[in-house]
């Protein structure tokens, strides 16, 4: 873990570099068994203009109530959807499925994608595709997979995993865990599948611009939304 520097700052950077979606992902608030951080999501919210999803610590209707009427978008959870799957249901019942992110830690061991919880502490005897295919079934919009093999190694997507659960389910795939160049987005897109590729570190500290990665996409006829800031090269 690294300080990466003050969320807002940030949100408000990324909100005018072009991001198309904020997602904060409040990583110590399950394992500190606490809720997320409703007032600074609420001070994010009110900085931006794209759509905000929010995660980390969400326990129940109340915890997602109270982040979705303090600016969220839409609401991600981990844990607390692994260990009591019904909640995805009451989630999407309550809200709409458009507002429920369902995200998959997963790590590959001989062979098998195995669920994590608990930030990637905890194994669980849940197959990744099995699970992504219940998350759906109960109601899940989207699916936010990050592959523990590959995040923070900046060696690229895993995009054989990406491309199984594109073809295995029918709702958007986000892709997390690995982006390192320009390339990794290209063939997460095109040999992966996914939906969306989700970054972290590469936009923290400046290693990879917005605008300069849009006009990569779409000179390799990926269809992404123009940068806002930047002139589109062709």
């Amino acid at each position: 873990l690294r300080d990466a520097g003050d969320p807002v700052e940030l949100a408000r950077f990324y909100s005018r570099e072009g991001a198309d979606e904020l997602v904060f992902l409040d990583i110590a608030a399950t394992v500190e068994n606490r809720s997320t951080l409703v007032s600074l999501v609420g001070e994010i919210a009110c900085s931006i203009n794209i759509p905000f999803t929010v995660g980390g610590g969400i326990r129940g209707l109340d915890d997602a109530e109270a982040l979705l009427m303090a600016g969220a978008d839409k609401i991600s959870i981990n844990s607390a959807a692994v260990n009591r799957p019904e909640l995805i249901a009451e989630l999407a019942d309550k809200f709409g499925s458009q507002c429920v992110v369902v995200a998959i830690d997963a790590k590959e061991t001989e062979g098998e994608y195995y669920v994590y919880t608990r930030g990637g502490r905890n194994k669980k005897d849940k197959k990744l595709l099995d699970w992504a295919f219940e998350a759906q079934q109960l109601g899940a919009g989207e699916i936010l997979f990050t592959s523990m093999n590959s995040d923070g190694v900046k060696k690229g997507f895993d995009c054989s995993m990406l491309r199984k659960l594109s073809r295995f389910l029918d709702i958007p795939i986000i892709a997390s865990g690995g982006a390192g160049t320009l390339e990794h987005f290209k063939e997460v897109f095109d040999y992966g599948m996914a939906d969306a590729a989700l970054a972290a570190s590469v936009f923290h500290f400046g290693e990879i611009e917005i605008p300069a990665l849009k006009n990569y996409l779409i000179t390799q006829q990926i269809a992404v939304r123009p940068p806002a800031t930047t002139e589109i090269l062709l």
